[in-house]
C-alpha cells in the first residue's frame, strides 16, 4: 500500500505519522502544499496534526484551499483512502470530506494528555483491528477539538454506524463526546487523538498500531 503523508506549513506530527505508517509496512512519501497532484499510486492520504498555515482564519481553513488540497479532494471522491489526524481531522472538515466542525474547546484552555477513548465502530478499515466498544489510550493535544454537528446530521452518523471513537470520559465538549468520524463510504478518517504517538514503545503505549496496520493490512485485500 502506498501512502502520502501531506505536509503543510506548520505541521509538526508529518514524521510521526510516515513513521506510523512505515512500521505498519505502508510504502510512505512525503506530499508538500504547494503540489497540484498526489504522488502516483497513491492509495492512502495521512493529513497530519500540528498548526497548518499558523491556524489562521480557522483551523484547516487555509490549508484545506492549498494547491494539494484539490488533489486529496479528487483522491478522497474516487474512492481513496484519507486519514485525518487533529489538524488533519480540522482539515478535512473544512474540505468537506467529512461532516461537521472542530471548535474552540469548552474550557477554553488547550489540552494535552493521553486520554481514554472507546471504539465506537469495527467496520472500517481503519478500525477494523479493534474490537467495537474496546477501550484504547491516545495522547490528545489540541485547542479546537470540541467536534460539533447539528442534530440531522448527528442522527445519520449514528444511523450509517459512522462514528468512529467517542472519549470514554467528557474532554473538551465535543457533543455527545465524539473524537473520530468516518465519510458514508467509510474511507475517510478524521480524528482529534493521536494514534502515531501510540504506536512504539518508547511511547509508553502501542494502542495506536492497530489502527495503522489494520487499514495497512486490511487496504492489502481490498
Amino acid at each position: 500500500m502506498k501512502a502520502a503523508v501531506v505536509v503543510f506549513p506548520g505541521s509538526n506530527c508529518d514524521r510521526d505519522l510516515a513513521v506510523a505508517l512505515r512500521n505498519a509496512g505502508a510504502d510512505v512519501t512525503m506530499a508538500w502544499h504547494k503540489d497540484a497532484a498526489l504522488p502516483a499510486g497513491t492509495d492512502l492520504v495521512a493529513v497530519p496534526g500540528g498548526f497548518s498555515f499558523g491556524d489562521y482564519l480557522r483551523c484547516g481553513a487555509i490549508a484545506a484551499q492549498s494547491p494539494i488540497g484539490a488533489a486529496v479532494q479528487a483522491h478522497a471522491r474516487r474512492g481513496g483512502y484519507v486519514l485525518g489526524v487533529c489538524n488533519g481531522f480540522q482539515v478535512l472538515t473544512e474540505m468537506g470530506l467529512l461532516p461537521g466542525a472542530l471548535m474552540r474547546n469548552a474550557g477554553l484552555k488547550f489540552i494535552c494528555r493521553t486520554a481514554a477513548l472507546r471504539v465506537a465502530t469495527s467496520d472500517s478499515a481503519f478500525t477494523g483491528s479493534f474490537e467495537q466498544g474496546q477501550l484504547v489510550r491516545f495522547p490528545v493535544a489540541h485547542h479546537d477539538g470540541n467536534y460539533f454537528a447539528d442534530p440531522e446530521t448527528l442522527a445519520r452518523l449514528r444511523g450509517e454506524d459512522r462514528i468512529a471513537f467517542t472519549y470514554a470520559d467528557p474532554l473538551n465538549g465535543s457533543v455527545e463526546d465524539i473524537a473520530g468520524v468516518l465519510s458514508s463510504n467509510r474511507r475517510v478518517l478524521g480524528l482529534m487523538p493521536h494514534p502515531e504517538r501510540a504506536a512504539d514503545p518508547g511511547h509508553g503505549g502501542t494502542d495506536g498500531q492497530a489502527l495503522f496496520r489494520g487499514v495497512v493490512e486490511q487496504f492489502a485485500v481490498v
